[in-house]
């Protein structure tokens, strides 16, 4: 599976702690999208805004490593998934449903 990684997830070191199956493949940007931060937390997030790209990271996961992301990630509470196509291949992210302000 393809994942674009963006905030913490761009350290190499500690995706690959995260995510020991985990390749890098790339840098890329996904357009449509800003970056921001959400929360007392500070917690990285992406929201749709026109004329806008988050430069992030193409990473290869295995099922395994999607498990522990989404462990991370605190998926489904905190964040959810979307997918979006990348040259004719299907690509994971999280993102934050506003309603997780905190």
């Amino acid at each position: 599976m393809l994942y674009f990684a963006y905030g913490s997830n761009l350290n190499h070191f500690q995706m690959k702690r995260r995510c020991k199956d985990s390749k890098y493949l790339k840098k890329i940007n996904l357009k449509g999208y800003t970056l921001n931060f959400r929360s007392k937390y500070r917690a990285a997030d992406i929201e749709k805004k026109n004329n806008s790209i988050v430069p992030g990271g193409l990473y290869e996961i295995s099922k395994s490593d999607e498990k522990k992301l989404d462990i991370y990630e605190d998926y489904p509470i905190l964040y959810k998934k979307m997918y979006f196509k990348y040259y004719n291949n299907i690509v994971m992210t999280y993102i934050m449903p506003k309603k997780n302000n905190f």
